[in-house]
């Protein structure tokens, strides 16, 4: 069992599973008055640790200053902290001393590969901020924002921030998952590799298209309501399945409003509305290794779960992941058999949310339990560990998140997810031999261009 750190009155236990009908407190007055202050505006505490959690700067909003970059352009990602070499190296050699601050699927990873994998730990960095607007919208949200009776909407709250900046509940963190403020336009072209145990490699490719219409610029502050997001994926590769479209459109309300996808045929040349979307069918390209809703390793409704906030732990999580996605990086050094080139990793120590997510009964999905590990400055998922309906560690998953200068915020970038027992693994996300990393906030995207009309055309 994970030692669970608890920090002071910071910290406040969900116990246990929603009941039926409860809507929970806003934060109190004196809570609310720590943002900005002790706390940084998003919630995260800005105090650092003797034990190497970073401080809290905020001494950079966009671009820092001497970095070439020019946003909304597709510039691969360039990294502010190049010149620094890791503090020291995890491996199952010295693993005993860290262990306590690994998941279990990290652990998981050194017994499957202890000749090969290992942990690069460098120098914590919390350095980038939000804009001002974030901020008066996350305050907002703490003064007002609460769950709806159901567990499957925020009520009362604002777009343009996380919907709970003090988080009281697991409900309330997995929202905040859902709804972190992120680019509001972004088109890339994806490489994935479903990677086999023996090392070979089937490739897909897509164009992705997204909007994230709680964060668009002229929408902050507004009330949290109408579509969440919308977006567009054509196939590249496979070649079988090249001309492939799929659009689809998610709710802020998962108790009005179900998720829509719509997916065009090149074969057939028709679109047909798909009857289900979301939850454990297999996402496209994977393999069979990667569900629909592992993608930032959980979205959609969190109708198939209890929810329970753990409480706050430090461990080492991938963060400030820019060398990873340079444009000189090579797929071939990259993916390796069972598990990514270590290279090319970046580990940090920081404060998460530990959130455990179990089956309810009468459900299903492949997952009877996932436990989920997300930045307190963000809310956004970093690390999950997936378990099978044994109760035995199947999946360990992963986001290599760096800030983006042109989206002033934090950007998910390649994953990868491990399958503990066959040995292969996905890898997510892929630009770094694309011409272009992901465009993002360029502002060219529009609603009209993710209907099943758009889709038609764009598998033309």
């Amino acid at each position: 069992m994970e030692k669970i750190v608890k920090p002071g009155a910071l910290l406040v236990l969900a116990a246990g599973v929603l009941a039926a009908g409860a809507v929970f407190a806003k934060a109190s007055p004196e809570e609310v008055d720590k943002l900005g202050k002790t706390l940084t505006c998003t919630g995260g505490e800005k105090a650092g640790t003797a034990s190497g959690v970073p401080e809290f700067t905020g001494k950079w909003l966009g671009t820092p200053p001497g970095i070439d970059y020019k946003p909304h352009t597709g510039q691969h990602p360039v990294d502010p902290y190049k010149d620094e070499k890791p503090l020291f190296t995890i491996t199952p050699e010295n693993l005993s001393q860290y262990a306590e601050r690994l998941t279990d699927g990290q652990k998981a990873m050194f017994a499957k590969y202890p000749k090969t994998y290992r942990m690069p730990v460098y120098t914590g960095h919390r350095d980038f901020r939000f804009p001002d607007f974030v901020c008066a919208s996350a305050k907002k949200n703490a003064q007002q924002s609460t769950m709806n009776a159901n567990g499957l909407a925020v009520e009362h709250g604002d777009k343009g921030s996380l919907p709970f900046p003090i988080p009281k509940t697991g409900l309330e963190l997995a929202f905040n998952n859902l709804l972190p403020f992120r680019a509001y336009n972004e088109e890339t072209i994806r490489d994935n590799a479903n990677v086999l145990s023996d090392g070979s490699i089937a490739w897909g490719r897509a164009n992705n298209y997204s909007m994230s219409l709680m964060n668009m610029p002229d929408e902050a502050g507004k009330p949290l309501e109408g579509p969440m997001a919308q977006g567009m994926n054509v196939t590249l590769l496979p070649e079988r399945e090249k001309g492939t479209v799929g659009v689809n459109q998610e709710p802020v309300d998962f108790a009005k409003d179900g998720r829509l996808q719509w997916t065009y045929d090149p074969g057939t040349r028709r679109v047909r509305q798909v009857p289900e979307y979301g939850f454990d069918q297999p996402m496209p390209g994977t393999g069979g290794k990667m569900t629909i809703d592992q993608d930032r390793l959980f979205n959609g409704s969190p109708i198939r779960y209890n929810w329970k906030l753990v409480g706050k732990k430090e461990i080492y999580v991938p963060a400030n992941a820019y060398k990873i996605h340079g444009n000189n990086v090579k797929y071939a050094d990259l993916i390796k058999p069972g598990h990514a080139n270590p290279d090319f990793m970046r580990y940090e120590l920081r404060r998460v949310w530990v959130l455990e997510a179990t089956l309810k009964e009468g459900y299903r999905h492949v997952f009877a339990k996932r436990v989920l590990f997300l930045d307190e400055d963000t809310g956004q998922a970093l690390v999950s560990d997936f378990y099978d309906a044994r109760g035995q560690l199947w999946q360990h998953g992963l986001i290599n998140h760096y800030y983006a200068f042109d989206a002033n915020t934090f950007h998910a970038g390649t994953s990868f997810f491990y399958d503990l027992n066959s040995g292969g693994y996905v890898a997510y996300n892929l630009f770094q031999e694309r011409p272009l990393g992901p465009i993002l906030n360029k502002g060219n995207l529009k609603p009209s261009m993710f209907t099943p009309e758009a889709a038609r055309n764009a598998g033309k």
